[in-house]
């Protein structure tokens, strides 16, 4: 769909809902736009399923299409006309196209969901590694005995695990916002102990912004 002035984005948009014929042809239009947006995304991320041939591809450029068509119409009432609708429109199929490419990605790859933290040494020297060992322990301590154990397994995987919050919030039968609050309560938690053991310090007033 090519770009209009406001007022006729306006009526475009009043026909997304509209029942008939004007209906069904600004919901086509709506995805024709999606199914661009979308496979331009998908596209662009095509390196994160290297085993995607070209029809693998066109399919999740549709399924997000068709996924971002919804979220489009259950959120017309949000749109304030601060940018061109297209432009806004077109967000929803980024986004959805990263969802359905990272689900595609994680399809087949375990998510162990630990509750313990594993040694990891990415240091590079042993000096660094005697400077990082008290923060380490410490931040072990916490996450074992100051987070729930659903907050330590959220933790875990997002931070630790680099799982994409999408795949997680699949496998766990929750969603994004869920998953946000419990990373920014365990967060909270961990910032919490880890000044009341001195390992960190409150910001000072210069540079609290």
């Amino acid at each position: 769909m090519p770009d209009v002035d406001p007022a006729s984005q306006e009526a475009w948009v009043g026909e997304l809902t509209a029942p008939g014929p004007a209906g069904h042809a600004a919901q086509e239009h709506l995805f024709d736009l999606l199914l661009r947006a979308t496979r331009h995304q998908v596209g662009r991320l095509r390196h994160q399923v290297p085993g995607a041939g070209t029809a693998d591809l066109e399919d999740l450029a549709q399924q997000a299409a068709a996924d971002a068509m919804i979220a489009v119409l259950g959120k017309l009432d949000t749109f304030e006309g601060r940018s061109r609708f297209s432009t806004w429109v077109y967000k929803f199929g980024v986004l959805h196209a990263g969802v359905a490419v990272r689900r595609q990605a994680w399809r087949h790859r375990e998510v162990s969901l630990p509750d313990t933290l594993e040694p990891r040494d990415r240091l590079p020297t042993p000096e660094a590694l005697v400077q990082a060992g008290d923060l380490h322990r410490a931040v072990e301590v916490a996450i074992m005995h100051e987070l729930t154990p659903h907050q330590r397994r959220v933790t875990l995987a997002l931070l630790v695990d680099q799982v994409p919050v999408d795949v997680l919030a699949a496998r766990l039968g929750t969603n994004r916002n869920a998953l946000y609050k419990t990373l920014h309560d365990a967060r909270q938690r961990l910032r919490a102990c880890l000044l009341a053991s001195g390992h960190l310090e409150e910001p000072s007033e210069r540079s609290k912004p």
